[in-house]
């Protein structure tokens, strides 16, 4: 991200016809961020219809189908998600056809004095936002599905309907409680601008404004179009016809036999040294959109994954500490002490659902990869290295905001999009926020304390989750709203609940889900708010329409994972499937896991001084010291930019995706964000203004259409690919997954 000096008048004017007489209002753009400079203009219309049925309508209808969508797909092996941009776009022709087609006639609710206009008038931006607002809650998904998941499919018990439905409800709800808290320093401060959120004002901005085209360029819609098809188009290839072009390779395909160098080579399993994909949801599919991340945070998250992936990793495997030659080089899953998975039927009480602790000591340790390992280890670090990061670049701001908001605000963080909404709209009451917080924590702890206690989880835990939670949400909002990246705080979660409550799995995941989730769907709402401050929405439609869409997502999201888990025979067990099942889970496979090493066995068992891999608690200490020395180099050289750009929790945390994240996922991520809000960014700006965010709306729009369309098409009906060399989904790599330890006997692999 890089500041320049503020134009003196805004260009919107010029390039827009917007007719003061038709309630537009145009202002100076002072905003001290160059990308909202050159995408959110300085405007806003009022009169402009907002929450009408219309938005009721097709947002209520897009929000059911996209949460029964992904969650249906989310079981499945080849895992599909289908984002907001799809109903963005769909929506668009069918609220302009409303329009033009309806009556304007006033429909009276029964036994109300309500009503609303069957046609309130021409389809507008804002009605066109909360519709994808709608659509984004459903899109989302609920991970409280996770424990319902794993209950019923993983560990073969019954888990209390109604508890479920509470479960799921109560974990969405429970973040929006004090989003409210933070909204003056997330949301109306200038400097926290959403980088993500800069690239749906760019398509709404090419959707709905008419442009004067130039001779020989473009309209920025035409542009949407053109790349929209070929995305569409192009995505056949790896979507269906050739899906091995998604990771290419190309050491594995020279070194067929050597176990080496096709780990050093694969980009699915293994380093991924000459690998490289020719698939956007390669790129995209994991990290989300490159386009969407400021320059100077995938500088940051790429030197992390270069240490981490290649010198960390190399050096812990190689160096066999931890036994790691035991085990792949890249997994997430657990071992005995033998090579072999970790059988955790062995250890569990069956009746009271805990740690057999006389079990596990006879049977073996649990053991991870040394992958795996620095994923712990970078977690553990970049949650000390959020909060000193946050305390010594943003401390002095936040606290001078916590102690005189007021005054600080008139003087320091009024831009012209805060001006506008203060002039035109009224924010939410905050007694909205407490009375939420003060029910759903209600709601929550019934579902905890209720149904014979089958979550485990003792009413302290429901709040120290939901504390945690709230501490955290200002430190890990400011690094997501000026980096779009976001440090998780579920280790932090599992492993203080996995000391105080050890060898109780179910406990130790719903403890992490009211933490975690809520948390995320504070995020969630407060970037909600962020877009609807560039789009000049009034708040309290935005809040009203987040809320009502968790509500609705929730519910179908529910029912659909409680349908399929008792109507699919063998659902998540590959072992019992027939061949060719798509019903395999690989998403729930991970939560799992980590209920395994935090939950059942426990920290202390795993982390802990009865443990393997105690040493890793250090990068706690690591972390918090960390940013200290390059915050003084900033301060003492404050003409070196580069100490400015030295995101030390984006360093540490930034590489410790692999895994679930592959290699050539990071690498292709890193060279296509690199080329366009690097190089096109300072040497094309103009072209990179009007161009980079529509792209990367069209390319994501152009990739799920085509999903769906296959998946419907051919997958539905058990067709999923073209019997030839490229027409599966792998990279050749198959001696990646094998141990290098002699002795160790795996399926498929050689033994050493």
């Amino acid at each position: 991200m890089e500041e320049a000096s503020v134009p003196s008048a805004s260009p919107t004017s010029s390039k827009y016809d917007l007719d003061p007489a038709e309630g537009w209002q145009v202002e100076e753009n002072d905003h001290p961020i160059e990308e909202v400079r050159l995408t959110v203009d300085p405007t806003d219309n009022p009169t402009l219809t907002v929450l009408t049925w219309r938005v009721w309508v097709l947002g209520v209808i897009s929000c059911a189908l996209l949460s029964f969508a992904n969650t249906l797909f989310g079981y499945r092996t080849n895992q599909l998600f289908i984002s907001s941009v799809c109903v963005q776009i769909i929506s668009l022709p069918i609220g302009r056809f409303l329009a033009k087609s309806l009556p304007k006639k006033d429909i009276k609710l029964p036994f109300t004095n309500w009503s609303f206009s069957l046609n309130p008038g021409p389809f507008s931006m804002k009605e066109h936002c909360l519709i994808t607002i709608f659509a984004g809650a459903g899109s989302g998904g609920a991970a409280a599905i996770g424990i319902i998941t794993i209950v019923k499919a993983f560990y073969h018990r019954k888990i209390h309907p109604m508890a479920a439905f509470l479960l799921v409800h109560s974990t969405q709800l429970l973040g929006y409680s004090w989003a409210g808290l933070f909204r003056k320093y997330l949301v109306d401060s200038p400097y926290m601008w959403w980088p993500s959120n800069l690239v749906q004002v760019s398509l709404f901005k090419a959707l709905h404004l008419k442009e004067k085209r130039k001779k020989g360029s473009l309209t920025r819609f035409q542009f949407f179009i053109l790349v929209f098809i070929g995305s569409f188009a192009y995505y056949a290839f790896p979507g269906f016809l050739f899906p091995a072009i998604s990771s290419i390779s190309v050491l594995c395909l020279v070194y067929k036999n050597s176990i080496t160098m096709q780990q050093l080579g694969s980009g699915l399993n293994g380093l991924g040294i000459g690998s490289f994909g020719l698939d956007w949801s390669t790129v995209a599919g994991f990290l989300g959109s490159p386009l969407a991340t400021p320059a100077t945070a995938i500088f940051n998250i790429m030197i992390s994954f270069f240490l981490v992936v290649y010198v960390l990793l190399p050096l812990a495997y190689w160096t066999n500490i931890y036994n790691a030659k035991r085990y792949p080089l890249i997994s997430a899953n657990v071992y005995d002490s033998f090579g072999q998975p970790y059988n955790t039927t062995r250890i569990i009480n069956d009746r009271s659902f805990t740690l057999n602790v006389q079990e596990e000591e006879n049977y073996s340790k649990l053991n991870i990869t040394a992958a795996f390992a620095l994923v712990y280890c970078m977690s553990f670090a970049s949650l000390t290295a959020t909060i000193m990061h946050v305390a010594l670049h943003h401390g002095k701001d936040i606290w001078r905001m916590w102690k005189n908001s007021k005054e600080y605000a008139k003087e320091k963080m009024e831009d012209v999009h805060t001006r506008l909404m203060k002039r035109n709209y009224e924010q939410v009451p905050q007694w909205w926020f407490i009375l939420l917080l003060v029910v759903v924590i209600g709601l929550s702890m019934f579902t905890c304390l209720g149904f014979d206690r089958q979550l485990q989880l003792p009413w302290w835990g429901v709040l120290l989750a939901a504390t945690m939670a709230m501490l955290f949400t200002l430190p890990i909002g400011v690094i997501v709203a000026t980096t779009n990246q976001a440090p998780g705080l579920n280790v932090l979660s599992e492993y203080i609940l996995g000391l105080m409550l050890p060898g109780k799995p179910l406990a130790n995941v719903t403890f992490k889900v009211y933490g975690t989730i809520s948390l995320g769907q504070a995020l969630t709402l407060l970037s909600d708010l962020n877009l609807g401050h560039y789009m000049k929405i009034p708040p309290k439609s935005m809040f009203i329409t987040q809320f009502t869409g968790s509500v609705i997502a929730a519910s179908v999201s529910y029912g659909t994972a409680w349908l399929l888990l008792d109507t699919v025979e063998h659902i998540c067990d590959p072992s019992k499937l027939p061949p060719g099942s798509p019903w395999t889970c690989p998403g729930s496979d991970v939560f799992y896991n980590a209920s395994i090493i935090w939950g059942l066995v426990g920290p202390m068992r795993m982390f802990g001084k009865l443990g393997h891999y105690s040493a890793l608690n250090f990068f706690f200490l690591l972390g918090l010291l960390l940013p200290i020395p390059f915050w003084l180099l900033a301060k003492a050289f404050p003409q070196n930019k580069w100490f400015k750009y030295i995101h030390i929790p984006l360093l540490i945390s930034g590489g410790s995706g692999v895994p679930p994240v592959h290699s050539v996922n990071y690498t292709m991520w890193g060279a296509v964000g690199i080329f366009f809000n690097h190089y096109i960014y300072k040497r094309h700006k103009e072209w990179w203004a009007r161009h980079t965010y529509v792209m990367s709306a069209a390319l994501d729009a152009g990739v799920a259409f085509m999903g769906i369309l296959i998946f419907f098409a051919l997958q539905s009906h058990n067709i999923f690919g073209v019997n030839w060399w490229g027409g599966v989904a792998e990279d050749y790599c198959p001696l990646a997954r094998c141990p290098t330890a002699s002795g160790v006997v795996i399926k498929g692999c050689p033994v050493l």
